[in-house]
């Protein structure tokens, strides 16, 4: 069903799509149509996070004709999918890497929902582009702040604060600058079902922003977690993502690449950590659209001085350009 949905959700966004599905739901014909953006509503199926459709609106929002402006209702946070807090502080600095950016680009929580009754809502809007600018971004820089917000709803507030503390217990040994915001969504803000997290971001001083995220198990379902596991584990994480490095974390590998392949014909470099077998396969996809292939660079470590494998992904984009034209 969530396929389903996020179907429905891609009909939205265009005009003069058509899409034919079979009897038994195994093959389905889309010829695409325009993407015309505008003002919009979508229900996301509970069964999967905000997160799942929310990437593919950001692949796609920069290129419509109209400022797209949507409402997203559904689970914005849980343990399949990236969640609304990380898209919010990691995809949007991406996108203004690229000249897409201005007061209209914002990812704003208005109310928080867990699996599996999920009742939360996103507003997500995002400016039109024409073209996008090639850049070069092969230096990390060092870390110099971790920022994280710990949420919890329909628990005790106090679950928070006891995952703020685990987690600082972990990184105060590495860095001063820690500032873990709280959220505890009260009411009808706090969606159906009980449920907590962690997210966590770390700064570097050239503007690279890595993740990592923890959420509880759903009501009912999977073992329960202590709110101190929770925190150590996603401060860990967080480690882990430093050590990997690169100039865009690994859930956002994928965005860098094919906004990269879309820029002007002009020659854009970033450096990722180890790619992620959800990015392997993605550059498989992007060979056989846009007949594009990627220089991978591989540098070891001893070379950067620091962390993991890195490497170094060159491309000439397509010079793709807006042909979305308002008439007047």
């Amino acid at each position: 069903d969530f396929e389903a949905s996020f179907i429905r959700l891609i009909d939205k966004v265009t005009n003069g799509s058509r899409i034919e599905i079979n009897q038994t739901g195994t093959t389905l014909y889309y010829q695409p149509g325009l993407l015309y953006g505008g003002s919009l509503e979508h229900d996301c199926s509970p069964s999967r996070g905000i997160g799942y459709y929310l990437e593919s609106l950001l692949c796609l929002a920069p290129f419509m004709k109209h400022p797209l402006k949507i409402v997203l209702r559904g689970v914005t946070n849980d343990q399949i999918d990236p969640s609304v807090d990380v898209l919010k502080a990691t995809a949007l600095p991406l996108l203004k890497k690229f000249g897409i950016d201005g007061e209209n680009l914002e990812i704003k929580i208005n109310r928080r929902g867990m699996p599996p009754k999920a009742g939360g809502e996103i507003l997500f809007s995002c400016p039109v582009r024409k073209v996008l600018q090639p850049i070069q971004f092969t230096d990390p820089g060092k870390i110099k702040r971790i920022r994280g917000t710990a949420y919890s709803v329909r628990v005790s507030p106090q679950i928070a604060n006891r995952m703020v503390e685990s987690a600082r217990s972990v990184l105060n040994k590495f860095l001063p600058d820690i500032y873990i915001y709280t959220d505890h969504m009260k009411g009808v803000s706090s969606g159906k079902s009980p449920g907590f997290g962690i997210c966590l971001t770390a700064e570097t001083i050239n503007g690279t922003v890595l993740s990592a995220e923890l959420a509880s198990s759903p009501q009912g379902q999977g073992a329960a977690v202590l709110p101190e596991d929770l925190g150590q584990n996603c401060a860990k994480l967080l480690l882990e993502e430093v050590y990997r490095g690169g100039c865009v974390d690994s859930t956002n590998q994928s965005l860098a690449l094919l906004l990269m392949t879309l820029g002007q014909r002009d020659v854009s470099k970033v450096l990722l950590g180890p790619l992620s077998p959800y990015t392997i396969e993605f550059l498989r996809h992007l060979r056989s659209f846009f007949q594009i292939m990627f220089k991978i660079e591989t540098k070891t470590p001893e070379e950067e001085h620091m962390g993991g494998e890195k490497v170094l992904m060159t491309c000439v984009g397509i010079g793709f350009s807006n042909l979305s034209k308002t008439i007047r």
